[in-house]
């Protein structure tokens, strides 16, 4: 069965970027984004608004971790040396051996710079090598064409759409895409093809 300790603290880097747990006190390197560059979050189902949203967001992703229901971190930009945004481990499964990995997003000095493909390696290493899922799941809003086409350079897989899944901010309902990487692929292949885009 799978295993993950909700109280380590897990850090993962290479030579471009450094994830460590989020911590309540991170605001201070978040909240600005939510000033500077709000449309972030336009296809999130979670919209941080000013400083003191985005101290309620980060505290819901620590007070889940603290409950053993999701692993959230805080990305740093070695490169740029500055922070760059956040992504989770959340409806963790050990019991089945899965998980889903979102909640992800980026300043935008950040995007298109290939930070995102460094830290999706580092946490699909994790969830596989050393934490044992099974499968990975990815979720998107389905008209959130620059996500889902970050996630396929990744290698995910397309395996159907949820329609009228959840409610969006300002109304309507959003169709949600779900794709997926399996421990399989990732060993035979996915791995390897990921890390010669890294380099």
């Amino acid at each position: 069965m799978a295993q993950l300790n909700f109280t380590e603290k897990i850090i993962l880097e290479d030579e471009h970027v450094l994830l460590r747990p989020l911590e309540t006190t991170d605001v201070e390197y978040l909240g600005p984004f939510t000033i500077s560059e709000p449309d972030i979050w336009k296809y999130s189902l979670a919209q941080p608004v000013g400083i003191e949203g985005m101290q309620q967001y980060i505290n819901t992703a620590v007070s889940a971790r603290e409950a053993g229901r999701e692993y959230p971190f805080i990305v740093y930009d070695k490169k740029q040396q500055a922070y760059a945004g956040s992504t989770r481990f959340y409806d963790i499964q050990l019991s089945y051996s899965t998980l889903q990995l979102g909640y992800t997003w980026y300043g935008k000095q950040f995007q298109g710079t290939g930070l995102n493909k460094h830290c999706k390696f580092l946490l699909l290493q994790l969830a596989f090598e050393q934490l044992g899922m099974e499968r990975v799941e990815f979720r998107a809003d389905n008209s959130n064409e620059k996500s889902i086409a970050a996630m396929k350079s990744i290698g995910c897989t397309v395996e159907g759409v949820l329609r009228s899944h959840t409610p969006k901010h300002g109304g309507g309902r959003r169709d949600s895409i779900i794709l997926s990487i399996l421990k399989d692929e990732w060993l035979e292949g996915l791995k390897d093809k990921l890390q010669t885009k890294l380099s």
